[in-house]
């Protein structure tokens, strides 16, 4: 559910063919690509999943946004004015387009990240910063992203429990390294992307870990408290 290639993002070591042929290796039976505030165009799209066929590619995107970093799946393309989260929040329920609040409390519990802007360590609780305004705007949490601490993810998930949202798993890959480490675990096959936002809607998916190792299982179930809260 979060990815990027060398196709939309300067950042990436990753190249498209070669997310799909380690997508099949562990496992995966689609992806959702989100390059940094664009998506793919239609001329390369629609050849690239031709060229691919039996893997669902979903065209989505992380825009970065005054409260953060902003997974879309089901935005038409890049609207002006997106960058302020509360218009982005119109832009979707126009479009129909579901949001996720990408890695939510990254480096939140290093105590040198609010003190070289001035700030107090963060200390709120789940049920204190699911009160953040952020969370109102979005329809699911990433509780699990590769490139977060588990006290991290195990924080946005306490949240996600506390709100009643739905959370979705993503290895926020840049190279082949971690592809479907967590994942976003659908209850049906996906057709195509219109199902799919119905299933997101309708929250029939879950945060999945494992599946490289043929472990997979339900992070919302199976997750373990963290010392740090209990």
């Amino acid at each position: 559910m979060h990815l990027h290639t060398t196709r939309g993002a300067s950042d990436s070591m990753l190249d498209p063919d070669d997310l799909i042929a380690e997508a099949r290796r562990v496992g995966l039976t689609g992806v959702n690509i989100t390059e940094h505030d664009r998506m793919w165009e239609s001329w390369d799209l629609s050849p690239f999943r031709k060229k691919h066929e039996g893997i669902f590619v979903s065209n989505g995107m992380e825009v970065s946004t005054d409260m953060g970093h902003i997974l879309a799946v089901g935005l038409k393309g890049y609207a002006g004015g997106i960058r302020r989260l509360e218009k982005l929040r119109e832009v979707a329920n126009e479009q129909g387009a579901f949001l996720i609040v990408a890695h939510p409390f990254r480096h939140f519990f290093d105590p040198v990240h609010f003190k070289r802007e001035g700030k107090e360590p963060f200390n709120l609780t789940p049920e204190q910063a699911a009160q953040l305004p952020v969370f109102q705007l979005v329809d699911g949490i990433e509780v699990l992203n590769g490139c977060n601490t588990p006290r991290e993810n195990y924080f946005a998930l306490q949240v996600a429990k506390t709100m009643g949202k739905p959370g979705t798993g993503g290895s926020d890959a840049h190279s082949t390294q971690g592809i479907g480490y967590f994942a976003a675990v659908f209850e049906e096959d996906i057709e195509g992307p219109e199902h799919m936002l119905q299933m997101m809607h309708a929250g029939r998916f879950f945060p999945g870990r494992g599946l490289a190792e043929g472990k997979l299982n339900n992070f919302w179930e199976t997750a373990e408290p963290i010392a740090f809260y209990e």
